[in-house]
């Protein structure tokens, strides 16, 4: 506990009272502890953000909006879901876009490695003959590039953080 205020503090060492603002904190015995915080004071207990946590990797595509109102009608603490980004990102969870594969059967393997053997030592002029057509496909989603998943560094290709996509699954323009 304080047992100086800050203006006999700076009566005695005639100095402002900003740049003696820890010596307001000197006890009697003369060992210096912080009893007086001006900063923030944390919205989250630790057993809150084990919760984000656990509720964030059970459900890797909750958004930090869905997360902060799981939290709020879990525990009754109100967060922003910058507060929710902020406590993910001090435990290693950050919002990343997930990588999109195609699912490949065993029956695609086979016949993609038959077409490769097949096409192995094509010349170039057995290429000339081949049109190849660039295609660009369109989606008529709104957020379809922005569906993110919370995830760790490094596990970029773990299975929990594949989302698997078949080809042309879903309404889009194929020009």
């Amino acid at each position: 506990m304080c047992t100086y205020p800050a203006g006999s503090i700076r009566g005695t060492w005639n100095r402002p009272e900003c740049h003696l603002q820890a010596l307001a904190t000197v006890q009697d015995d003369g060992n210096v502890s912080r009893c007086y915080s001006t900063g923030h004071l944390r919205v989250t207990t630790p057993n809150e953000d084990w919760y984000l946590t656990v509720t964030a990797k059970r459900n890797r595509l909750s958004t930090a909006s869905d997360l902060s109102r799981q939290l709020s009608s879990a525990t009754g603490t109100t967060v922003s879901s910058q507060t929710v980004y902020r406590r993910l990102g001090h435990i290693g969870l950050y919002a990343r876009r997930p990588v999109t594969c195609v699912p490949l059967t065993a029956t695609h393997c086979r016949l993609r490695l038959t077409w490769s053997r097949e096409h192995a030592f094509w010349t170039p002029q057995q290429w000339s003959c081949v049109m190849l057509s660039d295609e660009s496909r369109f989606s008529l989603q709104s957020d379809s590039r922005r569906t993110l998943i919370w995830r760790e560094p490094g596990t970029r290709y773990h299975q929990e953080n594949l989302i698997e996509r078949h080809r042309y699954g879903g309404a889009g323009w194929l020009v």
